[in-house]
C-alpha cells in the first residue's frame, strides 16, 4: 500500500472527503473514457463519489470518505502514481484561506481571527470551520476554497480551528456595479419583503436575468462553479428587494438544467447563495 494510499484512507476515517492529484496539483481522470476530460467534466451529483461513467472521477466531486472506492482498483493506477493527497474542505465542513505569498500571510494576520495554521511552500493554509462559496484571487494572493472546490492535504497544522467569521464569507461576495438608471420610471412599485423597490426598473430587471442565463448556457466549462456564480449574482443585486418572482427563478433553473445540472443541485445553489448573501 502507498503512503498517499495510507494518508487517504487515514483521513476518510475522520471523515475528510479524499481524492489524488497528480504533479501540479490538478487531478486525475480515473477512467479512461474520462481522461483529459473526454466525457465534459460532469460528476454525477447523485452520487457525488461517482461520474457517470460510473467510475470515481472529477476533482472535487470525486473527493469520498467511503474505503471502497478509494482502495477499489478504479484508483489503484491513480495512488501509485499520485503526487499528494488532497480534500474536498467544502465535504469536510471547512474553509480553507490559501494565503500565496508573505504578503497575503502578514494581511491575513492583520485582518482575520486566528485559527488552524498549515504551512505551504510559498505561504499558509487558515482553516476554519465551516463552508461558504469557493472563490479565486479574493484578494491579492488569497484564494478560498470549501464548497466544489478541492485543497492538498499538508498536514494538520498548529492552532485551533475557529469558527468561519463573516470577514471571510465577505470576500466572496463581489458587489454588484452600479445600477444605470433608464430613463423610463415604474408604473407601479416592485415591492417585496423589502417594500417599494425604488432602484429598478423592469427593464434592468429583465437585462440581469437575460444575461445571467446567457452566462450560464455559454459555460464550456466549470458548470457548477458557473450556476452557483451566476446565481449569488442575481440574489446579490435583485434578491433583497422582491423584484424576482417564481418565472424569473425557473428561467435560470432551466439555463442550468440545460447544461446537465440536476434539478437538486440548482435548488442547493440557489440556498447556498441565499445563505452566503444572508438573506
Amino acid at each position: 500500500m502507498s503512503e498517499h494510499l495510507r494518508t487517504a484512507l487515514f483521513l476518510a476515517a475522520l471523515r475528510i472527503p479524499v481524492l489524488p492529484l497528480r504533479a501540479g496539483k490538478v487531478p486525475f481522470g480515473n477512467c479512461d473514457r474520462c481522461a483529459d476530460n473526454a466525457c465534459g467534466g460532469r460528476p454525477n451529483m447523485k452520487s457525488p463519489g461517482l461520474c457517470a461513467c460510473p467510475g470515481p472521477c472529477h476533482a472535487w466531486a470525486a473527493a469520498t470518505t467511503d474505503p471502497r472506492i478509494i482502495a477499489s482498483p478504479a484508483w489503484a493506477w491513480t495512488w501509485r502514481h499520485a503526487a499528494v493527497v488532497a480534500y474536498h474542505p467544502g465535504g469536510a465542513g471547512l474553509t480553507v484561506v490559501d494565503l500565496d505569498n508573505p504578503a497575503a500571510v502578514r494581511w491575513a494576520r492583520e485582518t482575520l481571527p486566528a485559527t488552524c495554521t498549515v504551512p505551504t511552500t510559498r505561504g499558509e493554509h487558515w482553516i476554519y470551520r465551516g463552508t461558504m462559496p469557493s472563490a479565486n484571487a479574493v484578494r491579492p494572493g488569497v484564494d478560498i476554497k470549501s464548497l466544489m472546490a478541492y485543497a492538498r492535504w499538508l498536514g494538520h497544522g498548529a492552532g485551533i480551528t475557529a469558527p468561519l467569521p463573516d470577514s471571510v464569507r465577505a470576500l466572496a461576495v463581489k458587489a454588484p456595479p452600479p445600477a444605470r438608471r433608464a430613463p423610463q420610471s415604474l408604473t407601479a412599485p416592485l415591492s417585496g419583503r423589502g417594500g417599494e423597490c425604488p432602484h429598478r426598473t423592469p427593464t434592468y430587471l429583465e437585462r440581469g436575468v437575460s444575461m445571467a442565463v446567457q452566462r450560464i448556457t455559454a459555460a464550456r466549462s466549470s458548470i457548477h462553479a458557473t450556476v452557483y456564480r451566476t446565481f449569488l449574482a442575481v440574489l446579490s443585486t435583485h434578491g433583497r428587494c422582491g423584484c424576482l418572482t417564481d418565472a424569473h427563478v425557473a428561467r435560470l433553473f432551466t439555463a442550468a438544467q440545460a447544461k446537465g445540472e440536476t434539478a437538486r443541485h440548482c435548488t442547493d445553489a440557489w440556498t447556498n447563495a441565499r445563505t452566503a448573501l444572508g438573506m
